[in-house]
């Protein structure tokens, strides 16, 4: 094993994350099925690789950046995947937004081959990918973070190991629930608004405004557990104060859907849901 570093996966973000690493001191291999990818990194300094199994015998972290679980076990378990050529020591990253049992099942793989497995997967896009600034969230041992920090500082601004194997899947795939859902919300908050006569693009400004701002819907993270609020905690007041504005704005904006004829059905749930939510009761309303 060489002290290489190795990318699989060469399309939107695994392009720009790989042209992080160029620079690296030990040199980056890249491999890709579209060869013009590959390419395209080998004109600003990668070596290309034939296969998975040729990068990994040239490196000692290997990055993949394929489309679904079974791509990342066909370049990981395949005949000519990273684990028949990788040597003991080598850590492999799994960056794919995967379910997390293969995750596991990867990092089980790997260590009869005596390979580390990390699940990191990444949050941003594609400029963030570009710029460096991408949230990498990390399950795995911790030995084999300490020993891959290095190379993931490169590709992010926030780099969390989050626990074990598995570990940052499950969080990714809780903050994009968050996000996803929130596209559907945001579809009911434009047909209102359009049903109403208001400009979407003109809404649009105003949402990305004021989340930039308050920090949008995952600003309520931050108190850092679920579940009911102790009244001497000092997050009571906070979210009480939350839930009576949004109780009467969501009462508000649901009622104006039934008046115009759009349905509201997020808004509805949220408005029977939201002091579950944040972890206050309604009593005292």
């Amino acid at each position: 094993m060489t002290s290489g570093l190795g990318f699989i996966g060469l399309g939107q973000i695994g392009r720009p994350m790989a042209r992080r690493l160029v620079d690296h001191p030990a040199g980056l291999w890249v491999f890709d099925v579209d060869d013009s990818a590959s390419s395209a990194l080998a004109e600003v300094g990668a070596r290309v690789a034939a296969s998975p199994r040729e990068l990994a015998e040239r490196v000692r972290h290997v990055s993949v950046m394929v489309r679904d679980d079974a791509q990342v076990r066909a370049v990981l378990e395949g005949p000519d995947g990273v684990f028949a050529g990788a040597a003991p020591g080598t850590v492999v990253a799994i960056h794919s937004t995967i379910h997390p049992d293969t995750a596991r099942a990867m990092y089980s793989a790997g260590a009869g081959y005596g390979v580390a497995v990390l699940d990191v997967p990444v949050s941003g896009g594609a400029r963030a990918a570009t710029d460096g600034t991408l949230a990498l969230l990390v399950g795995g041992d911790s030995d084999a973070v300490d020993a891959d920090r290095d190379v993931l500082e490169r590709m992010g601004s926030l780099v969390l190991h989050l626990g074990p194997i598995g570990a940052g899947t499950v969080a990714k795939l809780a903050r994009n629930l968050l996000h996803f859902t929130a596209f559907t919300a945001a579809f009911e908050a434009a047909a209102l608004a359009t049903a109403a006569g208001i400009d979407v693009a003109r809404l649009g400004e105003i949402v990305r405004h004021t989340d930039a701002i308050t920090g949008g819907p995952g600003a309520i993270l931050y108190r850092g557990a679920v579940g009911p609020v102790e009244r001497t905690d000092g997050w009571y007041a906070i979210l009480e104060h939350v839930r009576q504005l949004g109780e009467k704005d969501l009462m508000l904006a649901t009622e104006l859907g039934d008046r115009l004829g759009v349905d509201t059905p997020l808004g509805d749930y949220a408005l029977a849901h939201l002091a579950a939510a944040l972890g206050v009761g309604k009593e005292e309303s």
